[in-house]
């Protein structure tokens, strides 16, 4: 979904969408108090984040509360992401279910509508300024698909995997991977990584530092191997996971340079 044409783009958004109804599908209060792996949120607040953020793409005033009070609430962009979930809290999880059925389909109508030029647009995104159908298609549906497993693991209710959102959430884990390598890892010049995922998708990345430069090389042999399951790979990146979880995984290996596979593991969880 590289052009990330209008067709796509609404059909990935309601694929992913329809998944968080069908996950959340009647839970009991009890459930939709489950805890998940993101620190100070449970289920309902996952699903309140979804709505909160479609809602300021709707140009939605954000809801005036206090969120200083919340330990896992660290920088601005968490409090002006925590709003839309504080305001939330006091409603029940099928009214909290109700609002995001209701406004992820003001959303698909609302992308439906805009011209092509709209969509071409370049404005702010939490990954840099990039064309609207890029934010819309891609963007937004990592984070969607990401906190649609996050809530799926905490209610033991899996699916929603192979579609739409995990090829576009591992398409956009690819574009780290050479900050992942050479920043996050500090690979030495002439190293090499190779990331070769086992699942449904199967797939081989290849990074390589030249000239202090970490880019994608096509090239077959590596410096460092790292096997991993295609569900593992991408529950580290979104830091979901520790690397020592990631590691311990049945199909997880490290091969070559132990050291610079382990950094590399741990530098891993970048999310978007």
């Amino acid at each position: 979904m590289a052009n990330f044409d209008t067709p796509s783009v609404l059909g990935a958004s309601r694929e992913v969408w329809a998944s968080v109804l069908e996950a959340t599908e009647g839970l009991t209060e009890e459930q939709w108090s489950l805890p998940t792996s993101c620190p100070g949120w449970d289920v309902s607040d996952q699903v309140a984040h979804l709505s909160g953020v479609e809602l300021m793409l709707l140009g939605e005033p954000a809801p005036e509360v206090a969120v200083d009070h919340l330990d896992h609430v660290v920088t601005p962009f968490h409090g002006m992401v925590e709003v839309w979930i504080e305001a939330r809290r006091p409603i029940d999880g099928a009214g909290v279910r109700g609002e995001f059925a209701e406004v992820v389909e003001r959303r698909l109508a609302q992308i439906a509508a805009m011209s092509e030029a709209e969509l071409d647009e370049v404005s702010w995104s939490p990954v840099g300024d990039i064309p609207r159908r890029e934010f819309f298609g891609s963007v937004r549906i990592l984070d969607s698909w990401i906190h649609e497993q996050d809530i799926r693991e905490a209610l033991g209710r899996p699916g929603g995997r192979f579609g739409w959102g995990e090829l576009i959430t591992l398409d956009r884990a690819e574009l780290a991977l050479p900050r992942v390598v050479g920043k996050g890892a500090g690979a030495p010049e002439g190293a090499s990584v190779a990331f070769e995922l086992h699942g449904p998708h199967p797939r081989r990345y290849r990074i390589e530092v030249n000239a202090g430069r970490a880019e994608s090389k096509a090239a077959s042999g590596a410096t460092t191997t790292i096997q991993l399951d295609q569900g593992v790979y991408l529950r580290r990146f979104a830091g979901r996971i520790s690397a020592a979880e990631a590691l311990g995984h049945p199909l997880s290996t490290v091969s070559g340079d132990a050291q610079l596979g382990q950094r590399v593991l741990e530098a891993l969880a970048v999310m978007i």
